[in-house]
């Protein structure tokens, strides 16, 4: 749940950059401009001529008395349509991405700069962009249109296919099209379309609530263009918290030879062979570490080895401290006052 809290959010974060960055906002409105009057044409088609194609589809049922022709060739007109318009709104996101990708790879780039870092783009031509974009774009398609298949057809399955069935296949549609929203900046980072499905399989929750709200804002007229700007901004941000790709920039090496406990050196050396306090080997004795060959403390790294304890030889030995007195009245035995 918490998951999918945080992909509505990412949505929103989106919007919201868009909103303060106006100009960015009619910048990517012009590749989702012309797939509106694209698919606008093909889905007016599919609407004119979903009878003809329902009764071509269900010959079996030209003998059938009313009202059951109508009923199941109203299904299929219905079923079908509603299968071309999720269809559209999955392939309008990969259409546009496909026809605005100079303008969403600017927009994606300039997002990530604003965030503090942006990973640096592959090397590559234009042409070798498009191309890997239209490539990864079909075999997202490709599997998404397996799932719109199975769907298709419990779709006809009973009560399921009128209740749990239609929340289902928003769901999956949200999942792909966020795999299709994040491709702009997965492919700055040189990730395989497969990596892509891998890391958001992973975290299905974050995907279905950053693209199901997606899918179904979309279903709205002219929704799609205004939203789609603010929609790749925000993939864009989902992807720097998604993929440990040291988004940040990396941390300087100046100072790498300071001083720095070595495992390989004695305890208390901060690199190997060198003198304690200092981070070079060579050092005069008395300074940090292990000092030069031939000099006391040598095997250390705190200085000489203290001599042994003298034995006594058979001498007494004067106490360290001196011994209280004993007797009647002595504190001998007795702890100090204020114990």
């Amino acid at each position: 749940m918490r998951d999918l809290v945080a992909g509505i959010r990412y949505l929103g974060k989106g919007q919201r950059w868009v909103a303060q960055h106006g100009r960015w906002w009619g910048f990517g409105l012009i590749p989702a401009l012309i797939a509106l009057v694209l698919y606008a044409g093909v889905l007016t088609a599919l609407a004119l001529w979903s009878g003809d194609i329902a009764a071509w589809a269900t010959p079996f049922a030209d003998g059938w008395g009313e009202p059951w022709q109508g009923l199941l060739r109203g299904v299929f007109v219905a079923l079908l349509f509603a299968g071309g318009l999720t269809l559209s709104v999955l392939t309008f996101t990969a259409v546009t991405l496909l026809i605005g990708d100079p303008f969403y790879e600017s927009l994606s780039r300039t997002v990530e700069e604003s965030e503090g870092h942006c990973p640096p783009d592959p090397d590559r031509p234009l042409w070798q962009e498009i191309w890997i974009a239209l490539r990864d774009s079909v075999h997202v398609l490709l599997r998404a249109a397996g799932f719109g298949i199975l769907l298709f057809v419990l779709g006809f399955v009973p009560f399921l296919g009128q209740t749990v069935i239609p929340a289902v296949g928003f769901c999956v549609s949200g999942f792909f099209l966020a795999v299709e929203l994040t491709s702009v900046a997965m492919q700055r980072r040189d990730v395989p379309v497969r990596e892509r499905l891998r890391l958001l399989r992973g975290r299905k929750g974050l995907a279905v609530g950053f693209g199901t709200p997606v899918v179904l804002l979309f279903l709205i007229p002219f929704v799609a263009v205004v939203l789609m700007p603010g929609a790749v901004a925000g993939a864009t941000l989902l992807v720097r918290d998604l993929v440990a790709d040291g988004s940040e920039p990396p941390a300087s090496d100046e100072g790498a030879g300071a001083a720095g406990p070595d495992p390989a050196a004695p305890y208390g050396q901060t690199a190997a062979g060198a003198p304690y306090g200092q981070h070079g080997a060579g050092a005069p004795h008395g300074q940090h570490g292990a000092a030069a060959p031939g000099q006391p403390g040598a095997q250390g790294g705190f200085g000489p080895a203290p001599a042994p304890f003298p034995p006594s030889q058979g001498q007494p030995q004067a106490p360290r401290y001196p011994r209280p007195p004993s007797g009647p009245g002595s504190s001998a035995g007795r702890p100090p006052a204020g114990w």
